[in-house]
């Protein structure tokens, strides 16, 4: 299951991560984070040990999603040593999704 990343623990968990990160900015109320949602899922489960998958609620968490500017949802940001290299916005395949952290391997 994607962990669950806040303010709180966002520093810790995708800032400090020695393994490449996936997080998936969305809302509750949003219809096409809802159709990306279970790639996102699927995604943790396939590459657990190997990378970080996490989904930040956008409502909930309003201070990193200003610090990246967060304006449209789903937005996926694509981290490795702390920096964002690749992002994604609006609902796309899995198999892009996948992509893109692969390239981060």
């Amino acid at each position: 299951m994607a962990i669950e990343i806040t303010d709180a623990n966002f520093r810790e968990l995708v800032l400090n991560s020695d393994k490449p990160v996936l997080l998936d900015f969305w809302a509750e109320w949003c219809g096409p984070c809802r159709m990306v949602g279970p790639f996102v899922e699927e995604l943790s489960k396939e590459y657990e040990g190997r990378a970080v998958v996490g989904k930040v609620d956008v409502d909930s968490n309003p201070e990193v999603s200003m610090e990246f500017g967060i304006r449209n949802i789903p937005t996926i940001l694509f981290f490795k040593g702390g920096k964002i290299v690749d992002k994604q916005v609006g609902a796309v395949p899995k198999s892009v999704l996948e992509g893109k952290l692969k390239n981060q391997m």
